[in-house]
């Protein structure tokens, strides 16, 4: 036999066809399996042995675990999709049998059970065993209880800083906002100041050249009729040296020739 810690169950079982309900504990070992059942005033046991179990796990060509395991998935909670019984088997014995669908085949598992030798002794164990899953099922729910009230105050308090936080946000927004928007409104000003005082420059400064460029023009013109007039005197001046030497040329012909005449 194994000596790893088993696992227990209880299952308050429904019988088809009996008003009666069975409540049936196991104990589960890795190779093998114990059943004690009972009604309230008589009580059973069914002792797997490994032996037993290895013989019928073969039978069904599963591996031991598996079928420790399937057995355990059908006596530790009652499966809707599964056909339960507990029949008389003779001489005060009892046959536990459920049905499991495998490959898509109905197939039935059944486990003869003896009467116990100590019915009293074994309800009690049974009771024992459920009223304390039943301290440590309320344990857990006022842990669980604890810790959701728990859980639920620091959400409540988590829920208050985020408002709050929100609030500041928004506000700490809305100021610095205000703030940028006069900053940005007071650099507008300062702009359209300066804009308007460069235009109010530039006007100024446009006349005088205006005026510059007149009297450039202007002088341009008198620099040019005054270099024409020059040019002219020059000519005139060229002209007048041209013809005081014709005239000289000319002059001095006559006198030669009234000499020859004088001859």
């Amino acid at each position: 036999m194994g000596s790893a810690s088993p696992k227990q169950t209880c299952l308050k079982l429904e019988i088809p066809n009996n008003k009666d309900k069975i409540f049936v504990k196991g104990t589960w070992y890795p190779s093998y399996f114990q059943l004690f059942i009972t009604d309230g005033l008589h009580a059973w046991t069914c002792h797997g042995s490994e032996e037993e179990v290895e013989e019928r796990a073969s039978q069904w060509d599963q591996p031991v675990s598996e079928y420790i395991e399937l057995a355990e998935k059908y006596l530790g909670f009652q499966q809707p999709d599964s056909v339960y019984g507990f029949d008389d088997a003779g001489s005060g014995h009892k046959r536990l049998s459920w049905t499991f669908e495998k490959e898509g085949t109905k197939l039935e598992w059944r486990w003869k059970c003896q009467p116990s030798s100590n019915s009293q002794k074994t309800t009690a164990d049974i009771l024992d065993f459920l009223m304390d899953a039943n301290i440590r099922l309320s344990d857990e729910v006022v842990d669980k209880t604890q810790s959701f009230e728990r859980l639920r105050v620091e959400a409540d308090k988590c829920l208050t800083q985020s408002e709050i936080l929100s609030k500041e946000k928004e506000e700490f927004e809305s100021a610095i906002y205000a703030k940028f928007v006069g900053v940005l409104n007071s650099k507008k000003k300062k702009l359209r100041e300066l804009r308007d005082k460069l235009s109010k420059q530039g006007t100024t400064v446009e006349e005088p050249v205006e005026e510059d460029a007149q009297s450039t023009d202007r002088t341009e013109t008198f620099d040019e009729g005054s270099n024409e007039e020059i040019s002219g005197e020059e000519v005139e001046e060229e002209d007048v040296g041209t013809s005081s030497k014709k005239d000289d040329v000319g002059t001095s012909n006559p006198r030669r020739g009234r000499g020859r005449k004088r001859k």
